[in-house]
């Protein structure tokens, strides 16, 4: 039994990482979350989003976390079921806000992500496969007076030219 929370305590760390990292566009921690064929599925209110293949990941997520946006992720509730020694999912609530600072329009939601992970030769668990559906998705203007006192993606974000 140690065994088996060992590595559901290291999955929940994977998935923490991961919305650290993209939260603060931190390419590195990223690369490191996901295997190299690994897969997402993300469907939103009015999108679909899907790419295979760990560089493609990183390129969409560093084009949509960017030096013109604050976003803030939040995964919680997970169900972990442990397949073998080298294969787990994982179900979460997801709950985050995503600010387009140039177009000034505020996403906020929940969803349901269920992540496939897979146990690499080194030991550490990485993403193999990952989505989420929507539960819920509001997009509303952002009011005129608001305005962004610190963002930590205008320092670490790619720079869209926007």
């Amino acid at each position: 039994m140690t065994h088996d929370l060992q590595a559901m305590e290291a999955i929940k760390q994977l998935k923490y990482r991961y919305v650290r990292a993209l939260d603060s566009a931190d390419q590195v921690g990223l690369e490191a979350c996901f295997t190299e064929d690994a897969h997402i599925c993300f469907k939103g209110g009015v999108y679909t989003v899907e790419f295979t293949g760990r560089d493609k990941i990183l390129e969409f997520l560093a084009t949509s976390f960017h030096s013109k946006a604050a976003a803030s992720h939040q995964v919680h509730h997970p169900v972990i079921d442990l397949l073998s020694d080298t294969e787990a999912q994982g179900q979460w609530s997801l709950q985050d806000v995503f600010h387009d600072l140039n177009a000034r329009v505020i996403i906020s939601g929940a969803a349901e992500y269920v992540d496939t992970y897979r146990k690499g030769a080194d030991g550490a668990w990485r993403i193999a496969e990952s989505g989420y559906t929507r539960l819920y998705e509001m997009t509303q203007p952002m009011p005129e007076q608001m305005v962004c006192t610190y963002n930590k993606l205008a320092e670490t974000g790619r720079d869209l030219g926007l």
